[in-house]
């Protein structure tokens, strides 16, 4: 008998991770199921679900690893918005790179030495984490700000850049070709 109401209590908990998963309305919600599950002896007592209970929350997305250094394929998808300063307005570009040339549809004063810069060294766009334990020297290098998204070599980046200390400033140095002739700061 115990094994029978375990085994009923397991198709409800499926047919209502089902019905979550579908959209559409299952003979079981999700929290009935639980409640379920609970009599069956695999939830704690505190009403949480047990450790293996499906759950109609998503799990976070891993953390995007940043690109190797070295050589990459060189096909990029960017946007780019350089602001020169706070007076000045923001520029935009699109760089569009395929194994390493610009393709037509790319907005870039120099979208030639991008793409090369690109597939000489794919984690431009990866520079280190702020707030790491990095020992950045504490120096102003002017207002610009950058920020570059999109893909590189089927890596998403979403990186911004400026000039508030020695690190950023060598971030800035590095990706200067990306960021285009307005990021080309003195």
């Amino acid at each position: 008998m115990r094994k029978l109401l375990f085994q009923v209590a397991a198709l409800l908990v499926a047919a209502g991770a089902m019905s979550a998963c579908t959209g559409t309305p299952g003979p079981v919600s999700p929290s009935s199921a639980t409640a379920t599950a609970g009599t069956s002896g695999t939830s704690d007592t505190s009403g949480a679900p047990a450790p293996d209970t499906e759950t109609s929350v998503p799990a976070p997305a891993p953390p995007s690893s940043p690109a190797p250094s070295g050589p990459g394929a060189g096909n990029a998808e960017l946007a780019i918005m350089v602001r020169p300063s706070e007076a000045e307005p923001a520029l935009s570009y699109t760089l569009v790179c395929q194994n390493g040339l610009p393709a037509a549809e790319s907005k870039h004063p120099a979208a030639d030495a991008a793409c090369a810069a690109l597939k000489n060294n794919a984690a431009l766009l990866s520079p280190s984490i702020k707030g790491s334990a990095q020992a950045c020297t504490e120096q102003y290098g002017g207002p610009q700000q950058a920020t570059v998204t999109g893909i590189v070599d089927e890596t998403p980046v979403d990186v911004t850049f400026a000039r508030t200390n020695g690190c950023e400033i060598s971030a800035w140095d590095a990706a200067r070709e990306i960021l285009g002739v307005a990021g080309g700061a003195p």
